[in-house]
């Protein structure tokens, strides 16, 4: 390590009465990967803001290699070499990589664009990141998601940045580019680069990072070594008491069968599927991305084609069905796009909590609003989910309040089989205990509950059997016990029977 290539010092931001940051520092050397953590509403996201331009502190300094830093917006802030790389990539789809990778840094010469010169600073820095596979003139809207975030790292190399800031670079990434991104993260520190690493996955960070600071409440309340610091200790940092078990467990006893898959095939390219799910069991479907595990579940909700096999719900039995259909026989699914496609992000809570239940709310042709409104705050106080009330719009509230409207939408269509694909991506792991503990008091009532999820230890963690999905192919789902992490990544990624 090197003198600080950026230094923070007691930055203060507040929006009306609400202290975002409360005197944060945070410093970032030459060749260091320091990783920024905490829950949602930690203050994060605030503070990279302001470290890019985009916001402007109330107090505080900032020093960049050894001179004060106050950037009047991201251009800027570009321009003295602090680059962001956003989990929602900024990207222009229809125009080519080298056009991207030069936007808002062209060169030109009287008046007209130097071609020439973009094509060799675009080339020059795809071959600097290892990847001249990636043409210049492709189309970006063409390319994958992990060759489009390199797009976003070749930007910033251009810009000649010395401090590049990842935020949940991986959420969105297979395995496979994940394993790409962090080789090229460790041949950025080599090169002398300065690095804040944002993630909530403290497994991930230990991967990459060498320093750590810790935001809580607006606060940077512990910082230090990787190396010697166990992830238990980093997490009650975050959530400032002893953390517990990270996977709480509810005792529950799995019942009858209530969803069973015979023969079941989702898509041209998947393979007939066996499968049981009872009530009071929570079962994992592991796999990599691109398995087919999303595929099956929404295949089983009504929102892919079945192309054979039956399926078979308490004592009804079919092919495919309408989402409509599924409703009504007590199928919830809850979506891994939460923003996309989960969630009505500009509408309120009570009305994402209950359009597929209105009918329970209405009589004779009108909605009792007071009726529905009372249940949406029962269901509030219940899953305790942290809003200003009912009408706050779902957009307003953190990745894991927002995670807890979703569930709660299928408990109020009375869901007694819940589908759900990557239930705590995105969120902090304050929020991801507390959604275990409710899918275990919802297993205790007896819901049937189905759990897609890339985060192995999560499955080990909360399931009683785990189901690998490779290639199309489903494995029989086995008790955990019969089960390691490391057979799991080799089904996986192999092909292999289970034992």
């Amino acid at each position: 390590m090197t003198n600080d290539l950026l230094e923070m010092t007691g930055v203060y931001k507040s929006f009306g009465a609400t202290r975002a940051l409360d005197g944060v520092s945070m410093s970032v050397g030459a060749g260091e990967v320091r990783a920024l953590i905490g829950e949602n509403g930690a203050g994060k996201s605030t503070l990279m803001k302001i470290l890019s331009g985009a916001y402007r502190p109330d107090a505080g300094s900032m020093m960049l290699e050894g001179r004060p830093y106050s950037p009047r917006g991201p251009r800027e802030a570009l321009a003295q070499g602090v680059a962001m790389i956003y989990q929602e990539l900024a990207l222009a789809p229809a125009l080519s990589v080298e056009a991207n990778i030069l936007l808002g840094q062209e060169r030109v010469r009287s008046g007209f664009l130097r071609l020439r010169e973009h094509r060799r600073i675009a080339a020059e820095a795809l071959e600097l990141l290892e990847h001249p596979d990636i043409r210049p003139d492709a189309k970006v809207r063409d390319l994958g998601v992990g060759a489009q975030q390199l797009v976003e790292v070749a930007r910033a190399l251009v810009s000649r940045a010395r401090v590049i800031v990842f935020d949940e670079p991986t959420s969105s990434l297979s395995e496979r580019d994940a394993q790409r991104l962090f080789a090229i993260i460790e041949r950025l520190r080599r090169r002398g680069l300065a690095i804040v690493y944002i993630s909530h996955f403290l497994e991930e960070v230990r991967r990459v990072a060498q320093t750590y600071t810790v935001l809580r409440d607006g606060r940077s309340v512990a910082e230090g070594k990787l190396a010697e610091t166990n992830l238990r200790t980093i997490i009650g940092h975050m959530v400032g008491r002893d953390p517990g078990e990270l996977f709480p467990r509810v005792p529950h006893e799995p019942g009858e069968p209530v969803l069973e898959l015979a023969g079941f095939r989702a898509g041209s390219r998947g393979r007939p599927a066996n499968l049981t799910l009872r009530r009071g069991e929570i079962l994992g479907l592991a796999g990599l991305v691109g398995a087919g595990r999303t595929r099956l579940v929404r295949a089983v909700f009504g929102l892919e084609p079945v192309v054979a096999g039956r399926v078979r719900v308490a004592h009804i039995e079919g092919g495919y069905a309408t989402p409509r259909a599924r409703i009504e026989e007590g199928i919830g699914f809850l979506s891994e796009d939460r923003k996309g496609e989960g969630l009505a992000i500009g509408l309120a809570i009570e009305d994402n909590m209950t359009y597929p239940g209105l009918r329970r709310h209405a009589r004779l042709g009108w909605l009792r609003l007071k009726e529905r409104r009372d249940e949406v705050v029962r269901w509030m106080s219940r899953l305790r989910i942290a809003a200003t009330g009912p009408l706050q719009p779902v957009g307003g509230l953190s990745g894991g309040n927002q995670q807890k409207v979703a569930l709660a939408r299928l408990l109020h269509q009375q869901a007694d089989v819940l589908l759900l694909d990557e239930p705590t991506r995105g969120i902090d792991v304050g929020s991801k205990a507390e959604i275990y503990r409710l899918l275990g008091e919802l297993a205790a009532r007896g819901k049937a509950i189905l759990v897609v999820s890339s985060y192995l230890p999560e499955l080990f963690g909360i399931c009683d059997r785990i189901a690998v999905m490779t290639r199309g192919s489903l494995t029989e789902a086995l008790p955990v016990d019969r089960w390691t992490e490391h057979r799991v990544m080799e089904v996986a990624t192999r092909g292999d029977e289970a034992d």
